[in-house]
């Protein structure tokens, strides 16, 4: 994408794509940097500080929570910026760490990330932020748009989150569904304290509709989910809907039972991670039993012009077919290092590039603009959501989109804002 109104070079980038370079640069000294606990190696900035050091992190090889392609983004994203002049002037090195979603895997990345001095982690999922989140407080490194998987990642003083996480997904899905006609709502989620929270989330967007909840608990993995798919399709009567707030891989388990069931009037939502491109194409697209599923996302839809930038990143610097623009994990990496770049471009009078400067230019309030990704993301007090467990929550915007046709499109254009359902308010006028 242009940025700041200046003419890509040819062939320059994009600053949102020359971000990406600088990081993947670091990918071309990654295999010195590896270790053998799959977690990129030290890699402190160079004894005359012209380099910058930052990280991503992602599970991978675990099954139900991988995302690969964050990291493989990140790399991507590196190799770009550093052909093209590297993050305000400096040449970057992007280290990756696999967190295996386990704690240890998490601290393992947090504890890597501190000793390569790195300057902020960027773009990154794990849902043991209590966890990492200590460490990276500890050594002042900003922890730019993760995922949103964990409750410190909306409360941390160094978080600077770019998506509302799967509070903002269920708000809005729960709108969604209010408008799709549903009187009752079968939530199926998994049965942890962060599924707990969904149910309040859900129940705030539809209780002032009178729409019924029943809450099913799910183990986070299982091959057989048949009896939650029954429960959840009841009589199957007209106004019954069934929403999948479980992850990507017991989301696509849970719909060969659905499928099975065959109901006629149940209505099938999801949220954006749980339920993506690949999995409508998986699960026979139009012909599947996600035909007419609603989905709450994030960000715009993935045919979108928005992401031009981010395919032609991942096809010209990526490394094959590991990377999948239709994943929320990737374009939220990649939303997350258009911030790092924005904000690096910021910092006063070409000083280092350092975690502090890094953390002033983003507590300073001034907008960055995401080019139609997400509305323009500040973190200044005035932003933030009036909430005690999620002060750090901004962008409480969702999209609603629809599969038909076989592919997820947008129901309608544009961001539906849930902020008054996050803090218990009332709908606006």
């Amino acid at each position: 994408m242009t940025r700041n109104g200046t003419p890509h070079p040819p062939p320059a980038v994009s600053g949102r794509r020359r971000a990406a370079a600088v990081l993947a640069a670091s990918a071309a000294v990654l295999p010195a940097l590896l270790s053998a606990s799959a977690c990129g190696g030290p890699a402190a900035a160079d004894a005359a500080g012209r380099d910058v050091t930052v990280m991503t992190w992602a599970p991978a090889g675990t099954g139900a929570a991988d995302r690969p392609g964050m990291t493989a983004l990140a790399e991507a994203v590196g190799r770009e910026l550093n052909a093209h002049g590297g993050l305000a002037g400096h040449r970057v090195r992007v280290l990756t760490c696999n967190e295996h979603d386990t704690t240890d895997g998490a601290t393992a990345c947090a504890d890597q990330a501190v000793s390569a001095h790195a300057v902020a982690v960027v773009g990154s999922a794990s849902q043991y932020g209590s966890n990492f989140m200590p460490i990276l407080e500890e050594a002042g490194i900003p922890f730019i748009g993760g995922y949103g998987l964990s409750a410190p990642e909306f409360s941390s003083p160094l978080s600077y989150p770019v998506n509302g996480g799967l509070p903002a997904l269920v708000a809005g899905s729960g709108r969604q569904l209010v408008a799709a006609g549903c009187k009752q709502i079968a939530l199926i989620r998994p049965d942890t304290r962060a599924g707990d929270a969904l149910v309040s989330y859900l129940g705030s967007a539809v209780t002032q509709n009178g729409v019924k909840i029943t809450d099913l608990k799910a183990p986070e993995k299982s091959n057989d989910y048949s009896s939650y798919a029954h429960r959840a399709i009841g009589d199957d009567r007209a106004g019954n809907c069934v929403l999948s707030a479980l992850g990507a891989e017991p989301t696509a388990n849970l719909l060969d039972p659905y499928r099975r069931a065959n109901p006629r009037n149940t209505q099938l939502a999801s949220v954006i991670g749980s339920l993506q491109q690949s999995v409508v194409d998986s699960t026979g697209g139009d012909n599947g039993p996600l035909r007419g599923a609603y989905a709450t996302g994030w960000f715009p839809v993935e045919s979108s012009a928005v992401w031009d930038d981010l395919r032609e990143t991942a096809r010209t610097y990526g490394d094959g077919a590991s990377i999948d623009v239709a994943d929320p994990g990737v374009q939220t990496t990649w939303v997350a290092y258009e911030v790092l770049r924005q904000a690096a471009e910021r910092i006063d009078g070409g000083k280092p590039v350092t975690a502090k400067a890094l953390q002033v230019v983003l507590d300073g309030g001034d907008p960055i603009d995401t080019a139609g990704a997400t509305p323009p993301l500040s973190w200044s007090v005035t932003s933030m959501l009036p909430s005690a467990d999620s002060p750090r929550l901004v962008n409480t915007s969702v999209t609603f989109q629809q599969v038909q046709n076989g592919r997820l499109v947008e129901q309608h254009q544009g961001f539906t804002d849930v902020r008054w359902v996050l803090t218990n308010g009332k709908p606006p006028a």
